[in-house]
């Protein structure tokens, strides 16, 4: 096994069940924040985090996010002729993403079920996996802060933040020691527990980092949570073969999946533009007073 992390997974393959209508025919990956979306910036992270090879798995109904990162050499060509060059550059950034692949979930059978379908482009070496629902910002890429760990240790290493109590059973659940700065040695994970019977606060909040040991957990990995099969309960079948870290993850999330989350995130992002924060902040000044 090599200790270069160089490919990435990126499951897409939820049916977007919060936001319907309008997911019965867009992928929630590709909601708006502002003129990218959201999947835009999660597959950012992992070309900053200097991967090149990324995997995107996606379901029936997700063609739209293919046509996204493919050229669009009819679109470029108008952009070009009517001296469009703010448009055309904007393009011009999805083209620096270039080794992207994808492959189907069949059936919406869970995360894990989603993740194992990558099994056969990573073989045996390391991935990191991304969800696409969740935008990170921070100085230096979540996941290249990952990779650093993984790089030190040689073991999986999943990024957790600290969870509102109300929140906990919405969340992958940790319990570890601690053994540095920001990372524990983790001694269980629970799927979506009860907040009384919660293990910790620390939820992971979909950044990691796995040993290829992990496709052969879940491969006996059994339905959990919702009848699915879940990451969770691999990871801690995992646990029982190897040591898995977990990263206090100290960088800014936005959980784009929420439909408060996804409104925060478009606000945070747009008071950022300098062409949209006065008005905007006008506006919101405006509305609060209301």
């Amino acid at each position: 096994m090599s200790n270069k992390v160089q490919k990435a997974v990126i499951p897409a393959a939820g049916l977007g069940t919060r936001f319907l209508p309008v997911t019965k025919s867009m992928p929630k990956e590709m909601l708006p924040i502002i003129d990218k979306p959201v999947i835009h910036y999660v597959v950012e992270e992992a070309v900053d985090s200097g991967i090149e090879d990324i995997l995107l798995i996606t379901g029936r109904g997700k063609r739209a996010i293919e046509d996204y990162f493919d050229d669009a050499p009819e679109l470029r060509m108008h952009l070009e002729r009517h001296g469009k060059s703010q448009q055309l550059d904007a393009l011009k950034e999805i083209a620096r993403f270039g080794g992207i692949h994808f492959v189907r979930q069949r059936e919406p059978k869970g995360l894990g079920d989603a993740v194992l379908c990558a099994e056969k482009h990573c073989g045996d070496d390391p991935f990191a996996v991304l969800l696409g629902d969740d935008i990170m910002k921070d100085s230096t890429p979540c996941t290249q802060q990952l990779i650093d760990i993984f790089e030190k240790t040689g073991s999986s290493v999943i990024a957790v933040q600290k969870v509102p109590r109300e929140h906990l059973n919405r969340y992958g659940i940790v319990k570890g020691k601690e053994c540095g700065e920001n990372l524990l040695l983790l001694d269980d994970i629970v799927e979506k527990p009860r907040p009384e019977a919660a293990p910790s606060s620390f939820g992971s909040i979909g950044r990691y980092v796995f040993t290829p040991a992990l496709f052969s957990c879940l491969k006996h990995t059994t339905k959990g949570a919702g009848g699915e099969i879940q990451l969770t309960d691999a990871i801690r079948l995992l646990m029982k073969k190897e040591d898995v870290y977990a990263y206090l993850y100290q960088g800014k999330r936005f959980d784009t999946g929420d439909k408060l989350g996804y409104i925060e995130t478009i606000i945070d992002f747009a008071l950022e533009d300098e062409t949209m924060r006065d008005s905007l902040n006008a506006f919101l000044k405006k509305s609060v007073r209301r």
